[in-house]
């Protein structure tokens, strides 16, 4: 190792000197890139379970009241008799599948795994502020992953008010089956969940901007830095939020009090509950979960930004635009969360208030989305998966973002409220481009985190056949929608009105399944190539970052010897004044070069 000195101002403990054992190597490890690690494996586990429990449900809408095997082997004989599956349990499927996807994958590990890896490595620090806080974060969600895999093997059963666990369902143990011990592991898991979330999130910002490297302005960072920056500060300013609302529901399940609950009747008995409201409850979970929409996608997009510009070959077109929409997109998202609550009896002065900022939110995500359009036209395009994840992420951003704007609309969404449009429309823009940015990041940093590279062919299978039956499962549900058909129900078969639509429902499911097996495809190709896979050189993508100038071979603390300094922005693409078509932030800018306009 060369020489080890100050850094800007601030020592580093380098742990070079000690050899690590493999529990503070891979365990309990303080080093960024371990954690970053840990969160995308976590995920991953996450995410088999999540997408494992929406093919057992799709498997029930298209073929009700048949009998599976699987749903017996899986599901035992109290909630699946004979391989028939109970509406209790899938209701629970519908619940647990939900909360994993959108909080323990598209937040956690999406969020957990690329800011905590490119932080410090694109600013230019040797870890983040707090190793010992990132440490417990980690950890912390670990721990809320393993509570609420745990409320599935309640006996009373998972929780099953739905993802959005409204009262009174949610607030009275006795209301229905999961409304007992499951739901309060539910709650327990999520309480731990925010208190990950906040540890990461100040851990984030304090770093971004605290520990920058010699040059590395903040008209200098790339737009990654950039999207985990902001997202961490939605999720400092509206997780607490969700917080008071687990609190409080769980102070009026055990302990008698009734912030939610008002004049209820179960079975012909009067309870003692008055008072509260559950429309309260609404208030406070939106306020969490439209900024939770953009807390899972805006690293996806910042993500993409990276990845477009680097296989155009050439600079992302309007920097400061993109820079200014993500901050403007942080902003408006704090103030449309009565848009979820049109029909819950809102004043509907206030909800034109909310349509319109709502309608507004449309602005800076057409920026980002015609910003990369423009980066990719007449560009040098290199259509490797990560390139073709982010083509396919603008692409569901936009066509899911299109049907937003009818249910940002109170005149039309009361129409459509709670059917299949809705399922479709937050899936497209929210859980399949979250992805699509999560997928994207993997197959462009892989490298960066295993030293080796994936299988390029075994790629475009996944990506090709992940996009064909991504548009096969939510195109058709905006239809079904609009015909009408209720989400959440577990048969449709009651109802002689949706006949006709069990068709698409088969379609949708059969879609469903065969995009739910190909995942493998990409588990294959990830898990074989960390041991097997060729291995990578330091700049593969030949790629502008300082993350690129580090080793390949990991060491704690990122660069042997000083921090390289920064005399550039990160996206010098095809500059005409140099040899080659790429020019890193390291290279120091020649006499009389002028500064790329962005």
């Amino acid at each position: 190792m060369s020489a080890e000195g100050h850094d800007h101002g601030h020592d580093h403990e380098h742990e070079h000197h000690h050899k690590d054992t493999f529990i503070t190597k891979y365990i309990f490890s303080i080093d960024h890139k371990m954690i970053a690690k840990q969160y995308l494996l976590t995920g991953i586990v996450m995410g088999i379970i999540g997408v494992g429990m929406s093919m057992l449900f799709r498997m029930q809408l298209a073929w009700p009241e048949e009998s599976f095997r699987i749903f017996n082997i899986l599901l035992g004989d109290k909630w699946a008799p004979n391989g028939v599956m109970s509406n209790d349990i899938y209701l629970s499927l519908v619940t647990i599948h939900g909360t994993i996807m959108v909080f323990f994958v598209l937040t956690a590990a999406l969020s957990g795994t690329f800011s905590n890896l490119l932080i410090p490595l694109q600013i230019g620090a040797r870890d983040m502020a707090s190793g010992f806080m990132n440490m417990i974060s980690y950890w912390l969600f670990f721990l809320s992953s393993v509570i609420m895999i745990c409320s599935l093997f309640v006996e009373s059963g998972p929780a099953n008010s739905g993802w959005t666990i409204y009262p009174p369902l949610s607030a009275l143990p006795q209301a229905i089956s999961g409304s007992g011990m499951g739901m309060t592991l539910w709650l327990t898991s999520m309480a731990i969940f925010i208190a990950s979330s906040l540890m990461g999130s100040l851990n984030y910002i304090v770093t971004v901007i605290n520990l920058r490297t010699k040059g590395m302005s903040m008209t200098r960072l790339p737009l990654t830095i950039w999207a985990f920056f902001v997202t961490a500060i939605i999720g400092v300013v509206s997780f607490p939020v969700l917080l008071s609302a687990c609190l409080l529901l769980i102070f009026d399940r055990s302990f008698g009090t009734s912030f939610f609950l008002s004049d209820i009747y179960i079975a012909g008995e009067v309870l003692h509950y008055q008072g509260g409201s559950p429309v309260l409850f609404e208030h406070l979970f939106w306020f969490l979960g439209h900024p939770e929409v953009y807390i899972v996608i805006l690293p996806a997009l910042g993500i993409t930004s990276e990845i477009i510009a680097t296989n155009s070959r050439k600079p992302i077109f309007g920097y400061r635009a993109m820079i200014m929409s993500i901050i403007a997109i942080a902003f408006l998202s704090t103030i449309v969360w009565g848009h979820h609550m049109f029909i819950s009896g809102m004043n509907p002065f206030l909800g034109s208030v909310f349509t319109f900022t709502t309608l507004l939110i449309a602005i800076p995500s057409a920026v980002k989305a015609f910003n990369y359009i423009t980066t990719l036209w007449k560009g040098n395009l290199q259509l490797n998966p990560a390139m073709l994840f982010s083509i396919g992420l603008v692409s569901t951003f936009i066509t899911g973002g299109l049907t937003g704007i009818i249910l940002g609309d109170s005149t039309l969404d009361i129409n459509v409220h709670d059917t299949y449009f809705v399922v479709a429309h937050f899936h497209l823009v929210m859980g399949i481009s979250a992805l699509y940015g999560m997928f994207a990041g993997i197959y462009h940093w892989f490298p960066k985190m295993f030293g080796r590279m994936l299988n390029k062919n075994l790629g475009y299978v996944h990506f090709w056949v992940t996009a064909i039956c991504a548009y096969g499962v939510f195109f058709p549900m905006h239809f079904i929608g609009l015909a009408g058909l209720p989400r959440r129900y577990y048969t449709n078969t009651n109802f002689p009105l949706f006949d006709d639509l069990q068709n698409v429902n088969v379609l949708i499911t059969t879609f469903a399944l065969i995009g739910g097996v190909f995942q493998l495809v990409f588990l294959y190709n990830f898990f074989s190539s960390i041991f097997y896979g060729k291995k990578a050189v330091q700049n593969p993508w030949k790629s502008n970052t300082l993350e690129w100038t580090t080793p390949v071979e990991h060491i704690h603390g990122n660069w042997p010897g000083e921090i390289p300094e920064v005399h550039r922005w990160p996206y010098d693409y095809s500059n005409p004044g140099h040899d080659e078509d790429f020019v890193p932030q390291t290279v120091p800018m020649k006499p009389g070069e002028e500064v790329l306009h962005h």
